[in-house]
């Protein structure tokens, strides 16, 4: 995974991080995009108000970047009330889960990012929590350990998870609302881009904005890297307004194409075509030929190539479709026995 962090689609650093943070919504209002997800949490929360209640257990799932951390944050704006962050992989032994929930306070949010990486143990401690409001302990050990039950306060857990199908049924079922976040479509980008130049005071003109959101990948997180680096290029080569032009020459540079391809994208797919036909290749076998983990080409590359219509899963392994090669300029060779496609 060497190179994952050097991905447009991962952080850069920790002042970056800081920086995404400050760009990010903070209200429902101020949400662009997911107008579904948007309608049915305003819901959510308005009944919650109401009744006076803490929200209801909410799960996101969805390819990576696309703001399952911010709408946790909006969340806890909108009801009033504090937030505690943690993953998956932090909560390490059920002691550690135990602390975390013992100092929430009624109507707290718990976020759980990467819930799919719970252990066992920490789940089976979690679904009382979330079911009952209640903590059991085992005090003592053998025949002489008895169990205690200690009542939690009435709080919301918000997990978020890009791989729904490792969460086990048990968990999920104990979400009472769970929501799918989309790749964002090209005007809902425009106004992402926009409204973070302006909060980044950079001078952009529409076709400016309109070049950066088109190489985003549908995706904000990624919009805001794309942003930040055509700035510090507009900065020192140009005369500080991003329009088309510079936008396209500073993500040219930057080896990223019209359709917001970028070099572990282009490597997967050539390496299928070059060395393997077009596929079908299993996933393992891509992974070590570009010396890349299969996670990150399944979490980070593979979604995006889907959603373009660049690969299709099969039950042999991957295929590279026409589509590709046409974007690639790589002359297609139709297959005989094509593997039929699985949904």
């Amino acid at each position: 995974m060497s190179d994952e962090k050097e991905r447009l689609t991962d952080p850069d650093s920790q002042l970056e991080d800081r920086i995404d943070h400050a760009l990010r919504p903070t209200r429902l209002k101020e949400l662009i995009g997911q107008d579904s997800v948007k309608q049915n949490l305003d819901i959510l929360i308005s009944a919650a108000r109401q009744r006076k209640e803490a929200l209801d257990h909410v799960l996101f799932y969805g390819p990576p970047g696309l703001g399952k951390t911010t709408l946790a944050h909006v969340l806890a704006n909108e009801m009033g009330v504090n937030i505690k962050i943690t993953s998956g992989p932090a909560i390490e032994r059920t002691g550690d889960l135990a602390a975390i929930l013992t100092n929430l306070r009624a109507g707290d949010i718990l976020f759980i990012d990467e819930i799919h990486r719970l252990g066992r143990a920490v789940e089976e401690i979690l679904y009382p929590a979330m079911e009952d409001y209640a903590l059991d302990i085992i005090i003592g050990k053998g025949p002489a350990a008895r169990s205690l039950r200690l009542k939690l306060p009435k709080f919301t857990v918000i997990g978020a998870t890009t791989r729904l199908a490792l969460v086990t049924s048990p968990l999920r079922a104990r979400f009472g609302a769970v929501y799918r976040l989309d790749y964002y479509d090209q005007p809902a980008m425009q106004k992402i881009v926009k409204r973070a130049a302006d909060m980044l005071k950079v001078e952009a003109d529409t076709e400016g904005v309109a070049e950066i959101a088109r190489r985003a990948r549908g995706t904000p997180r990624v919009a805001l890297r794309l942003l930040r680096r055509v700035r510090d290029f507009t900065q020192v080569r140009s005369d500080g307004m991003i329009n088309r032009l510079v936008a396209r020459d500073a993500l040219d540079l930057m080896a990223v194409d019209e359709l917001g391809l970028d070099d572990v994208d282009r490597r997967v797919l050539i390496t299928v075509i070059e060395k393997y036909n077009g596929g079908p290749v299993g996933l393992a076998t891509i992974g070590a030929s570009i010396s890349e983990e299969p996670d990150t080409i399944m979490d980070v590359v593979e979604p995006y190539l889907l959603q373009l219509g660049f690969l299709e899963r099969t039950p042999q392994g991957r295929v590279i479709t026409r589509s590709a090669y046409e974007h690639l300029k790589i002359p297609y060779t139709a297959k005989d026995n094509q593997p039929r496609l699985i949904q």
